[in-house]
C-alpha cells in the first residue's frame, strides 16, 4: 500500500557497534540517502520521472525470456511452460513488493546492495553486490548473444546474407570463434549510456514501444495457427519439468528491479520507484503468459528447439511467408538492444555505489561533469560484458544469471523484515502488505527455484562467490569508508 511521508532526515551518524566487528558494520539509511548522487569529481543528475523509470524496468525485462529463452524452456515443461511463466512471475512479484518498499525508503543507486548494507551489514552487502554483478553483467552478455541470433535472421530474410558461423557464435558452438554481433550491441549500448541517463532513457522508451508492438503482432498472427490439440498433454514432464523451466525462465524477469538502480537519478524517487517496479512487472508478466500461450498453441512443443529466434520461426511457419518472421526479427533486434542498454545501465550504477563506499576501486565512481554519467565505469563494464558475450554460450550464461539474481532477491526479502523491526519509525512510501508473510514467501520461492538449477550452475556460483570473498577481504574490507570514515 502507498503511504506518503517525508523523507528521512539526513544524518552522518555511525553504525551501531557489532560483536562481529567490521564484517557486520552497517551504513545508516540517513547516511546512504545523504551521500546519494555524489561521486568522484561530480554527481548524478535527477532527470527521470515515473514514465521513464517504468520504461527502464520494462526495457530491462521484457524480451529476454520471450525473444531469447522460450526455445530452451518449452522442451523442459511442454505446454505447461505457461504455468512456468506464472510461477516465475509470482516469485518475482513477492520480491518486487520487497524491492518497492525498500526503493521508496532507501532511494539510492545501489539497489539491493545498499538495502543489505543498511540492514544486515557490510559482508552481506558485499555478497549481495557481488551477486548483482553476476546478475547484471552476465545478463548483458547473455541477452547480447540472443541479439546476434535475431540479427542473422533479419539479414537472411532481407538481403539473403548471414554472418559466418565463425563470427556469429561463441567458441565451441557450431564452429564459432568469436561472437561479433554480441560485442557490437554492447558497444552500441555503451555509446548511448555515455550520453547521460536522460538521453539513454529517451532511446530506451522508443525501443520498448517497438518491442510491445512486436509481441502484440506475434499474438495476432500466431493465433491464426492456434491448435487446441497442442495442449492435449499439458504437463508431459510433470511438476519437475515445470519447476526446471520456471527456474530458467526466471532469467526473463531479471530487470524489473532496474528502476531501483536509478534511485539517485529519479526526480521523485520515494514516490515513483515503488510504482515503476510494480507496474513494470505486471505489464511484463501479462505479455509473457499471453505470448507463451499463443506460441505453444501455434507449434507442437516437441518441435521447439533451443534456437534464440523461436518466435520468428513460428511467424514464418504459420503464415508460410518469410516476411512476417523477418519483420519480427527486425523488431527483436531493436527490442533486445533495449534490454542490453538498461541492464548495462543498472550494472554501472551498482558499481558506482560500491565504489563510493570504498569496496571497489574509485574509478567506478568518477562522474563526467557535463553528462552526469560515470564514463570510465561505463566503458570498463561494457568492454568486459562485450567480451564475455562473444566467448560464452547463452544457456550457461542464463542459468548463472538466474542463481545470482535469486540469491540477491532472497536477501532483499530478508532486508524488508529486518528494517521493519530495527527502524519501524521510518516513513515508507510503500509497504509490503501482510508482512512478514509475503517477504517470507518471496524468500522461500527464491530458495526453491535455486534448488531447481543444475549442479554445474551451483559450482559456477560457488567459484564466483569464493572469488568475491577473496577480493573483499584483500581489498574492500580495509578500504571501506566505514572503516576509514574520513576517506574521500
Amino acid at each position: 500500500m502507498l503511504d506518503q511521508g517525508a523523507p528521512p532526515q539526513n544524518s552522518t551518524q555511525t553504525a551501531p557497534a557489532s560483536p562481529l566487528g567490521g564484517l557486520m558494520r552497517r551504513k545508516p539509511v540517513e547516511r546512504l540517502v545523504a551521500e546519494g548522487g555524489q561521486g568522484e569529481g561530480g554527481s548524478l543528475r535527477r532527470s527521470l520521472g515515473l514514465w521513464q523509470l517504468t520504461m527502464i524496468s520494462i526495457g530491462a525485462t521484457l524480451g529476454t525470456g520471450i525473444f531469447v529463452v522460450l526455445g530452451e524452456a518449452v522442451p523442459k515443461a511442454g505446454p505447461a511452460v505457461t504455468l512456468s511463466f506464472v510461477i516465475a512471475g509470482l516469485t518475482a512479484l513477492f520480491s518486487a513488493l520487497s524491492y518497492a518498499e525498500l526503493a521508496g525508503t532507501i532511494p539510492v543507486a545501489g539497489s539491493s546492495y545498499s538495502y543489505a548494507y543498511a540492514t544486515m551489514g557490510e559482508l552481506i552487502a558485499w555478497i549481495c553486490g557481488w551477486c548483482l554483478l553476476l546478475e547484471y553483467g552476465v545478463s548483458v552478455a547473455a541477452v547480447a548473444v540472443g541479439w546476434g541470433e535475431y540479427l542473422n535472421e533479419l539479414l537472411d530474410g532481407t538481403i539473403g546474407v548471414t554472418i559466418p558461423a565463425a563470427f556469429a557464435n561463441p567458441p565451441g558452438v557450431d564452429g564459432g570463434i568469436f561472437n561479433l554481433p554480441a560485442l557490437i550491441v554492447v558497444v552500441l549500448a555503451m555509446v548511448f549510456l555515455l550520453g547521460g541517463a536522460k538521453e539513454s532513457a529517451r532511446a530506451n522508451t522508443i525501443m520498448v514501444c517497438v518491442k510491445i508492438a512486436a509481441l502484440v503482432l506475434f499474438c495476432a498472427i500466431g493465433f491464426m495457427g492456434f491448435k487446441s490439440g497442442n495442449y492435449s498433454h499439458f504437463m508431459p514432464l510433470g511438476m519437475a519439468g515445470v519447476s526446471a523451466a520456471g527456474a530458467t525462465l526466471f532469467f526473463s524477469y531479471i530487470g524489473f528491479d532496474a528502476a531501483s538502480t536509478a534511485g539517485e537519478e529519479a526526480k521523485n524517487a520515494q514516490r515513483d520507484l515503488p510504482r515503476a517496479i510494480i507496474l513494470s512487472l505486471v505489464i511484463v508478466t501479462a505479455l509473457y503468459v499471453l505470448v507463451a500461450a499463443v506460441a505453444v498453441g501455434a507449434k507442437p512443443w516437441r518441435k521447439f528447439n533451443d534456437s534464440e529466434a523461436a518466435l520468428a520461426q513460428i511467424m514464418t511457419d504459420v503464415t508460410g511467408q518469410s516476411f512476417w518472421g523477418t519483420l519480427l526479427a527486425f523488431c527483436a533486434v531493436i527490442a533486445i538492444a533495449s534490454v542490453v542498454l538498461t541492464v548495462l545501465y543498472g550494472q554501472t550504477r551498482i558499481l558506482f555505489a560500491m565504489s563510493r563506499d570504498g569496496l571497489v576501486p574509485k574509478i567506478f565512481a568518477k562522474v563526467h561533469p557535463k553528462t552526469g554519467a560515470p564514463r570510465a565505469n561505463t566503458v570498463i563494464v561494457s568492454l568486459f560484458c562485450g567480451v564475455l558475450a562473444a566467448a560464452i554460450p547463452l544457456g550457461q550464461l542464463a542459468d548463472a544469471t538466474s542463481i545470482g539474481t535469486l540469491f540477491a532477491f532472497a536477501l532483499v526479502n530478508i532486508a524488508v523484515v529486518v528494517l521493519r523491526r530495527t527502524r519501524p519509525e521510518m516513513n515508507r512510501t510503500f509497504r509490503v502488505p501482510l508482512s512478514p508473510l509475503l517477504p517470507a514467501l518471496g524468500f522461500a520461492f527464491c530458495v526453491w527455484m535455486m534448488g531447481s538449477l543444475s549442479t554445474v550452475t551451483w559450482v559456477v556460483f560457488g567459484v564466483w562467490m569464493a572469488v568475491g570473498l577473496v577480493f573483499y577481504f584483500s581489498y574492500g574490507y580495509r578500504r571501506s569508508r566505514l572503516a576509514v570514515p574520513d576517506q574521500k
